[in-house]
This record gives structure tokens, sequence and C-alpha cells, in this order.
């Protein structure tokens, strides 16, 4: 029997990064797109408890159903694993390829990351892709042959308990030079707001912002290895807790 693959994403069901991931997806498995109706960037792990969703089937046909659900990238995962496909196996999460990347610490921010955090959290294998080119019509040509190598690793080998992928391809104009397995970029937002003031006098705020990286240099992170021109594979655990700090935090409080 073919696996069962689950793909999402963040942009939403339109946009053609989402079907460049079902394409290669169909090719390892049956597929079953459960995508939000409207874009959600940025809505990380957000779920949607003050209101009902609705799950509408899009397309059939054999080895594809499309549904989209009027929630966020966390509630399509959840809702598909836990409902859409309840009485089925679901062999692997797909999240992407998201418009832009997702490196550093984007990924406490990504909708396209909530997907295959909610996939990892029911004991699936998962995998989130990401492409640097923010344009709608953007070409995921030399995205490809790196989404289907990721995949094929991933089916035929365990990945460690709790662990979820997060790749980051590169845009390029020279061919792309490589895989990197890296950690995760760490530094901080800055200039983030853009203050501005409507015609009838009130204050508004766009935000934006430039990342700063702690360490430009460290030659261990996805952003160092990005801008080189690598391709980006960085475990994500769901287990947040700092187990080297809990000696010294519990000297603390004695």
């Amino acid at each position: 029997m073919r696996p069962l693959i689950l793909v999402s994403n963040d942009d939403g069901l339109n946009y053609p990064g989402i079907k460049a991931l079902t394409d290669v997806a169909r090719e390892f498995g049956d597929v079953v797109v459960v995508a939000p109706q409207l874009h959600q960037s940025a809505k990380a792990s957000s779920i949607t408890i003050g209101e009902p969703l609705r799950a509408v089937k899009k397309h059939e046909e054999p080895g594809l159903t499309v549904y989209i659900v009027n929630g966020t990238p966390a509630d399509c995962a959840k809702l598909g694993l836990g409902k859409l496909l309840e009485s089925r196996k679901v062999d692997l999460v797909l999240s992407g390829v998201n418009h832009g990347h997702n490196l550093g610490n984007s990924v406490l921010y990504s909708g396209t990351i909530g997907v295959v955090l909610e996939g990892v959290m029911a004991g699936i294998k998962s995998v989130a892709f990401s492409y640097n080119d923010y344009r709608f019509d953007c070409d995921f040509t030399s995205c490809v042959p790196f989404i289907r190598l990721v995949i094929d690793m991933v089916l035929k080998n365990d990945l460690p308990r709790d662990v979820c992928l997060n790749v980051n391809i590169p845009k390029s104009e020279e061919p792309l030079k490589g895989i990197k397995v890296t950690t995760t970029s760490l530094g901080v937002w800055t200039n983030t707001w853009d203050h501005r003031t409507d015609p009838r006098g009130a204050d508004y705020y766009w935000m934006l912002g430039e990342y700063q990286e702690r360490d430009p240099e460290d030659a261990r992170t996805d952003m160092y290895w990005n801008r080189k021109g690598y391709v980006t594979v960085t475990p994500v655990h769901i287990d947040q807790t700092d187990f080297e700090a809990i000696p010294a935090l519990a000297r603390l409080l004695e």
C-alpha cells in the first residue's frame, strides 16, 4: 500500500508552493491536502477555539483529495489528522513550500512550522519546506530535487523522537551547492514598527523589521549556510525545556 501523506501550508491553497510540494509528494504516496482558506502566515501554532471550523472538499481524484479549512495552519493539520483522516494511518506530514524562508527565530512565528509541530506531536514524521523567494509567481524548479531527496530519506528512515525537520532552500542564480544539517540561527528583530497616522489623525502601526543575527559567522547555523547557497535541514524538537538550566534554577529556589 502506498504511503498516506498529509500536506498543508500557511500561504493558502491558491499559492503555487503547495502545488509544487503536492506534485512531488504524489510521486511517493497518496496525498490529502488540508490547506487554509485564507493566507495565514505568522500564525505559529495558534488554533481556533472560539468558532467552528468547516472543511470543504475542493477536489478529489485517485491518489489526491483536497480540502480547505477556515482556520489556521495548525487547525488544518489538527483537523486533518484528528478527524478527516482519523480512520487512516498517516505516514508523513509535509508543510509548504512556503513563499519566503523560515530561518532563525522565524520558527517561533511560522505557520509553516506550526503544521509540522502538530504532526510530530501526533507521532508522525513531519517536514516543513520553505523557499527564499516571496513572489507569488516564483519558480520552484530548483527546489524539486531537494524536496524529492528529503521526502525519500524521511520515508525510508526513522527520525529522532519528537523531532521534525525545517528545510530551507535558498534562492540563487547559481546551482545550489548541496545540503547542510544545521542549528537554528539566534537573533532579534530590530526596527520592527513603522508608526503612521491615518487621514483622521489616528495612529496605526505596520510591523516590519530586520533580523539581526547574534553571530553571523557561526558556521553551525541555517542562515550561515543558506547565504552560501546550501539547502539547510534543521531538526526542531517540540520539547523546549532547557535541561542544562534546571540544576542552577533549582538551587536558586531552594
